[in-house]
């Protein structure tokens, strides 16, 4: 079929939509117009990411709400590829002259420029409309969720809860946030896809003094497609849960530093894993060679024992996604099996500029980012022991039960904090401990990483790297290292 002949003065237009509306069908012509020009100026690839978000969250200090922050945003990107690089351009005028304005930008970046009034405009023919939140129910998510009345209600009747259960109470904190999001995405190579995300998450913070004690405890749980979730949250189980937690560590005494054995317990004990070796699979770290694990797909980079996934199907997790920021419908993606290293993550570019398949992971945090090759639901997978068989098989070592913060350097070496943790003298638990850190380094870790339990979990967490930060899931069985790092006194 020729290409069509359009007169710059002939484009067609589109009016900025209003909060209310949707991303309906009505964005086909124009945005396969606005593609096809970019073609005509000579770029390679282009993509249209237009996104709408209504986003709240709400916290509770003590007996008070203190915040309720709303936020609006409605807003598009445009991305332009010529040969293996790209450059990205983000608005928020949404009518066909403010889109048409960012290309134009896009393409002088890349030193193109767009047709004069007569040139030919080749017709991009876009899919029939992948509507993933028409097919999935998703259209009255919004609705359904909880008013400002009810997030208050259900945080101060929890942070009352809290006070109840625990015991030497400094402060307390119960926090919540929704995140909707409508996205669109439009490609030159036919890619025209629409999905609507739910994001949402709640948790205590619990701060207990005795004196000189101290102790700090969190937890958060979340979820990605359940309007009722808020109203769904048995705060009395998890109140329950910080301040026994709480209570045990406020007397515990310090970890003397060495090396030791652990016993990492699952669901947020996965984020060592996510931290040290997830990031170094991403596309992104091979461009900029910043990996240790470049060249080595097909070769052994973990302990025989260790298999790991990272996926976007899991029911309800905070990574599980219908299709990625680039339109791509999601998969799983088999990382790590039986220590062997089989695949990376990709997005587009990165499968572009490094030659690995994509695998439905470009992830943004908003539109005023690029996609880059992130995780979604990253984990270890179930073993074949007991958890039993790994506490049985520890000496002297340590139990660490909850996870909190760190830091990772760019090539893996990395430092966690542990906010519970036990002392395990000849395979059993015994004296709680506190002040643990666990130091080390990807590339070694992962070979001493011997047994794995069955009792996979899965916990939510935030991931913060090129694209901005986006909703993610760690998560492993219990595990045992052989031998690592922890600082203490």
């Amino acid at each position: 079929m020729p290409p069509t002949a359009l007169l710059t003065k002939g484009l067609p237009t589109v009016k900025p939509h209003n909060p209310s509306d949707r991303f309906d069908d009505t964005w086909r012509a124009p945005l396969a117009t606005l593609l096809g020009l970019g073609r005509a100026a000579g770029a390679d690839f282009i993509e249209f990411f237009l996104e709408r978000t209504n986003y709240i969250n709400c916290l509770a200090e003590d007996d008070a709400i203190t915040s309720i922050s709303p936020r609006l945003s409605t807003g598009a990107g445009v991305r332009v590829f010529r040969g293996k690089a790209d450059c990205y351009v983000s608005t928020n005028d949404l009518s066909f002259d403010g889109l048409k304005a960012a290309l134009e930008k896009g393409l002088a970046i890349m030193g193109l420029s767009l047709p004069g009034s007569n040139a030919y405009i080749p017709d991009i023919n876009l899919e029939i409309t992948r509507d993933y939140a028409q097919t999935n129910h998703k259209e009255g998510w919004l609705a359904d969720c909880s008013s400002m009345r009810e997030m208050s209600d259900v945080l101060l009747a929890a942070n009352d809860c809290l006070n109840q259960k625990a015991n030497h109470v400094q402060s307390r904190r119960a926090a919540y946030f929704r995140d909707w999001q409508e996205v669109l995405v439009a490609a030159s190579d036919g890619v025209f896809a629409r999905d609507i995300r739910l994001t949402q998450s709640v948790g205590y913070s619990l701060l207990c003094a005795d004196g000189e004690h101290r102790s700090s405890i969190s937890q958060r749980i979340g979820d990605s497609s359940n309007p009722s979730f808020l109203r769904d949250w048995n705060y009395d189980r998890t109140a329950e849960e910080v301040s026994e937690a709480a209570g045990t560590m406020l007397y515990a005494d310090y970890v003397e530093s060495g090396q030791y054995p652990i016993i990492m317990a699952n669901s947020f004990g996965g984020v060592i894993f996510h931290e040290a070796c997830g990031h170094l699979l991403e596309t992104t770290q091979i461009e900029r060679e910043t990996t240790p694990f470049i060249d080595k797909k097909g070769q052994k980079i973990a302990h025989e024992n260790l298999t790991a996934w990272d996926e976007g199907r899991s029911d309800r997790e905070f990574g599980t996604l219908d299709m990625d920021d680039e339109g791509m419908p999601t998969q799983r993606t088999l990382l790590i099996e039986n220590g062997i290293l089989k695949n990376f993550i990709s997005d587009r570019a990165g499968s572009m500029r490094t030659g690995h398949p994509r695998t439905g992971s470009g992830r943004r945090q908003s539109y005023t980012y690029a996609a880059a090759s992130r995780m979604r639901n990253t984990y270890i997978a179930p073993g074949e022991y007991e958890v039993d068989d790994l506490f049985a098989s520890v000496e002297k070592g340590i139990y660490c039960k909850k996870m909190g913060g760190g830091s990772v350097g760019p090539t893996g070496e990395f430092n966690f904090g542990v906010d519970e943790a036990y002392l395990i003298e000849n395979g059993k638990v015994t004296k709680p401990l506190k002040g643990a850190i666990l130091i080390g380094e990807a590339t070694e870790i992962m070979n001493k990483i011997s047994m794995c339990s069955k009792d996979v979990e899965l916990a939510p967490g935030f991931c913060g790297s090129v694209s901005g930060s986006v909703y993610v899931t760690v998560g492993q069985p219990h595990i045992k290292v052989d031998s690592i790092t922890v600082g203490g006194r």
